[in-house]
């Protein structure tokens, strides 16, 4: 009976101590952190910020569990396999928002009106975008911004027609007032793969109008090296997606000879280009295809998004995951398995504590493994207007600009540090 009992006990402990852990890649302190405050084994609980720490794999012994830090973060010194992050992954490269308003009218079938696009300019009666630009990268440290807009826009609803000047110098302007802050700006043209339902390259617009737009668009930017060509936003539904491969190699290929020789192209995959199924879908295997006309696949880097939504749509305000063991995890070991990095263009969340902690644990992530992932940018500002469920837009008063929570807490790099 004695032993049982203490059996019994041994279990019990053992189950409290299970229970009391944290896993990997998990929250373990911080302020007002109230859960775990130790690591399962082979993690140590690493300061990400004042308000979140995070068990990170490889920062202790593998057999040991590492109790929260008191103040300054710990380092990882082992050799990590392909699988993991590498001790001096380095920095994030990029971290910045998405910047609406050209994109606004346009549909996920790709359909778009071009009187519908909204510039988020006060000199065409949007909201004070340059001033969000400036604000962001002066008060919070971002240094990229995506800057949505409609195919129908910049050809004024003409499929295969050239890039319509007055139109062209709206959006101009707003590219202009990005990199004016110094920041990156990825030019996102946000047809999800079409024209008006018709897939390109697969009953819609030809491969060769859809590299007309492009060659278009990479030889007014071609001398500058802060712009980043954002190929297509969110394809879904792709029937073929070798077949989508060849549509996107057309684009690589006409930017390049465009003149747009050494810029950042970002290749979207299936799926509303899911960042959770970007290898199971095909995406990846398919895009790691795509060179640059001398074969190279210099500059060409992974479009992905993934939000952390119950049904990852992007338009519930609670959070549900950090994405790490059904995406970024996963992704990351395929990225370094074949060389390759991948650009998380659009993520977001309601301004809830449920999204401000997991956000916090998926940017943790992407910092930690910088090596293959260059960034995040934050959906949205711009013309969003602050009641919009996943709305990043500051609001200003007296000369001063305020952050929503999830900004705050999370997305800024000075959050992060």
């Amino acid at each position: 009976m004695y032993a049982l009992a203490a059996a019994v006990v041994l279990v019990a402990a053992a189950t409290v101590n299970a229970q009391t852990q944290a896993p990997a890649w998990g929250q373990c302190g911080g302020i007002n952190w109230t859960g775990a405050t130790t690591c399962v084994s082979g993690s140590g609980c690493v300061v990400v910020n004042d308000y979140y720490w995070q068990c990170q794999p490889g920062a202790a012994a593998p057999s040991t569990t590492t109790a929260a830090p008191t103040g300054t973060a710990t380092t990882s010194t082992a050799s990590s396999p392909s699988s993991t992050a590498p001790a001096n992954a380095g920095p994030l490269k990029f971290a910045g928002i998405n910047i609406a308003g050209f994109d606004f009218g346009c549909n996920s079938d790709g359909s778009c009106t071009a009187s519908a696009a909204w510039p988020p300019l006060t000199k065409y009666y949007g909201a004070d975008g340059e001033g969000q630009m400036k604000h962001f990268v002066q008060d919070d440290g971002f240094n990229v911004f995506r800057l949505p807009v409609g195919w129908q826009f910049l050809t004024n609803n003409v499929l295969g027609a050239d890039l319509n000047e007055t139109n062209w110098a709206m959006y101009n302007d707003l590219l202009n007032a990005c990199l004016g802050t110094g920041a990156s700006c990825i030019i996102d043209v946000h047809n999800y793969a079409r024209w008006d339902k018709g897939i390109i390259g697969q009953g819609g617009p030809t491969d060769a109008q859809f590299a007309q737009l492009w060659s278009q668009i990479a030889a007014k930017v071609a001398s500058n090296s802060k712009v980043i060509f954002g190929v297509m936003n969110e394809p879904h539904d792709v029937p073929d997606i070798v077949r989508w491969a060849t549509s996107v190699q057309a684009a690589v290929t006409a930017i390049r000879k465009a003149g747009a020789t050494s810029q950042l192209i970002l290749l979207p995959g299936n799926n509303w280009t899911s960042a959770e199924t970007f290898v199971s879908n095909g995406s990846a295997d398919a895009l790691n295809k795509v060179t640059n006309p001398d074969g190279s696949v210099t500059g060409l880097i992974m479009d992905v998004h993934k939000y952390l939504d119950s049904d990852n749509s992007g338009t519930n305000t609670e959070c549900v995951r950090n994405n790490i063991d059904n995406a970024w995890a996963p992704l990351a070991t395929w990225l370094r398995a074949n060389k390759r990095q991948a650009f998380n263009t659009e993520t977001g969340g309601g301004n809830t504590a449920s999204c401000i902690q997991f956000m916090c644990q998926q940017v943790a992530y992407q910092k930690a493994n910088a090596d293959v992932f260059l960034g995040y940018v934050g959906w949205a500002a711009g013309n969003f207007a602050t009641g919009y469920p996943l709305a990043e837009t500051p609001t200003q008063s007296g000369g001063k600009w305020t952050d929503v929570s999830l900004v705050s807490s999370c997305l800024s790099p000075k959050a992060n540090v």
